[in-house]
């Protein structure tokens, strides 16, 4: 099983350090997105960009925008930008944890080894539904008054943060069991 995962083209020698990379370079994707939407945090939207993922009807939507202003809206624009570099970025780091935690359990808890294979084909359509979702987010900034876009970010957004989430799940808890099961000398 552990054959059929998307990182087959990177040698498993590499697969380690290549998510260390990874890894780093979305956490400092992290910390750009969270500068960069500090100023959408308002009482329309408490969360900022990610209550505007969720706003569902045109009129909430367009409530976080104006609450925005046109400042803020610009910052949302770039926020949005810069999130499809993010996209790639979480696709990659938590698919590849995903194969390089099933590798540790495949000696440890075998069922558990396909959950993680399945899993790290996870963040690649989670990055497919939040491209989707941005799209109908920046429609929205852009000022279509189509009520399909708050739609369809709402309905990108749940299933987008349900893989995410599993991923990480998979990733947190399987590094423990590895932990704890780890030979000692």
């Amino acid at each position: 099983m552990l054959d059929r995962h998307p990182f087959r083209w990177l040698s498993e020698p590499c697969q380690k350090p290549a998510f260390w990379f990874l890894f780093a370079f979305t956490i400092i994707v992290i910390i750009c997105m969270q500068i960069l939407g500090a100023p959408l945090n308002t009482e329309a939207a408490p969360a900022g960009i990610v209550t505007f993922e969720f706003a569902r009807t045109l009129s909430n939507a367009q409530a976080m925008i104006a609450s925005w202003g046109n400042e803020g809206q610009m910052y949302a624009g770039l926020n949005l930008g810069l999130d499809y570099l993010f996209m790639a970025a979480y696709g990659l780091t938590i698919g590849l944890g995903c194969v390089l935690v099933a590798r540790g359990l495949a000696e440890r808890v075998k069922f558990l080894t396909p959950v993680g294979v399945i899993l790290a084909w996870g963040p690649f359509l989670a990055a497919l539904l939040d491209a989707l979702e941005n799209y109908a987010l920046i429609r929205l900034l852009l000022g279509s008054t189509n009520e399909l876009w708050p739609t369809m970010a709402y309905w990108c957004a749940g299933p987008k943060f349900i893989l995410v989430g599993l991923g990480l799940l998979y990733m947190i808890l399987g590094a423990v069991i590895i932990a704890i099961t780890r030979k000692r000398p």
